[in-house]
């Protein structure tokens, strides 16, 4: 007799497209709704919250499900070959279990962590929630530096694989089966010729698309511009745990280290003088030195490249923070808000920087990187 599980899983794989478009509905909907009630801080926050970090949960359980079952399937091709970043998560994920585990619970702490800092801010004192969350920093850290020896390579966020292809592909599974499950002898039925090849007698016209060059070779391009783009580069044809290089030198290891602590040694700084600069500057001094002592990915690396240039971009979150915060982002941020209020396209964004600001002020996850 089927669970209750494989019932769900049934249901899943059958109606996989409409809840992909309502977890992106949802999950886009999370955004803008907080400060959305002036008068009632707790519905707007302490209730959207429960289910963002809801909705980001049962995604990571349903990616992880679909992926299994497209993979399961030999009938399954996807449209778009996966990207570096799926193919390098998802082989450590397959060679390592440790890898898998740290990398899931890491995941798994992200989508929960401000959803704790709220409840922690509600429930008990300031000294009491910093401690809270320099223990999930902790716990963070620990799981990160679990990868890093485990792979030996720099770490990538997020450490598990995104979904990448559309769930209506997965061809459904019957009724009475489980997805999960290994599919049973199918059942013998006659071949029939499709109804797009019954007429196939019939003679392809002279002038048909079929029969003529395509236009880039119909025209006087190199031939080599419409086959580069369709050419195999050599991380296509790599071992999917080898799109980066291993750490070699001890100055490789102390970037990495360095920039795994970093969250860990802001909020123990932060924690005992929340008002004070010290937290951002050694933070920043430390982010920036971090940065000086990473190797330099070679071309043929795009993982690392693109990896490195997200780290970089996360650098502007310190706009959001500390005394910057206070003294130019936030006085910027409320000028421009309070000048466009009333303009009729400007005011969407106006109403959208006022409802944010507070909720950057009082959380420290809002801006976390």
């Amino acid at each position: 007799m089927p669970s209750a599980l494989e019932h769900y899983e049934n249901f899943l794989l059958n109606n996989a497209s409409t809840i992909s478009t309502l977890e992106s509905s949802l999950r886009s909907l999370t955004w803008f709704l907080p400060g959305r009630f002036r008068d009632a801080e707790l519905a707007s926050e302490a209730s959207m919250r429960p289910v963002s970090a809801a909705l980001n949960l049962m995604s990571l359980y349903h990616d992880t499900l679909l992926s299994r079952i497209a993979r399961a399937d030999p009938k399954f091709r996807p449209l778009l070959p996966p990207s570096p970043h799926s193919r390098y998560t998802r082989g450590w994920a397959d060679k390592s279990a440790r890898y898998k585990w740290a990398a899931r619970a890491l995941e798994v702490i992200r989508f929960v962590e401000l959803l704790i800092e709220m409840g922690l801010r509600r429930k008990v004192s300031r000294k009491t929630k910093w401690r809270g969350i320099v223990l999930l920093e902790f716990i963070k850290a620990i799981l990160r530096l679990i990868i890093l020896k485990t792979t030996r390579r720099p770490l990538l966020t997020p450490s598990l694989p995104e979904r990448e292809f559309d769930p209506t592909n997965i061809e459904p599974q019957s009724a009475g089966s489980s997805p999960t499950l290994a599919p049973s002898s199918h059942p013998d039925s006659p071949l029939m010729t499709p109804e797009h090849l019954k007429n196939n007698h019939i003679a392809l016209e002279s002038s048909s698309s079929f029969l003529n060059k395509p236009a880039v070779l119909a025209s006087d391009a190199p031939v080599e511009e419409y086959l580069l783009p369709k050419a195999l580069s050599t991380s296509s044809v790599k071992n999917p745990t080898a799109l980066m290089r291993e750490l070699s030198s001890p100055t490789d290891w102390m970037a990495e280290i360095i920039y795994i602590l970093r969250p860990l040694i802001y909020v123990s700084i932060i924690s005992r003088n929340p008002k004070s600069t010290n937290p951002l500057i050694v933070t920043l001094s430390l982010e920036l030195f971090a940065r000086y002592l990473r190797r330099v990915p070679p071309t043929s690396s795009a993982l690392e490249r693109s990896e490195y240039a997200r780290r970089d971009r996360d650098i502007l979150w310190y706009l959001l923070r500390g005394s910057v915060w206070q003294s130019y982002t936030r006085p910027k941020l409320e000028a421009f808000a309070a000048k466009t209020a009333r303009t009729p396209v400007l005011g969407l964004l106006s109403a959208f920087i006022q409802d944010w600001i507070p909720l950057i002020e009082d959380y420290y996850y809002y801006t976390a990187t």
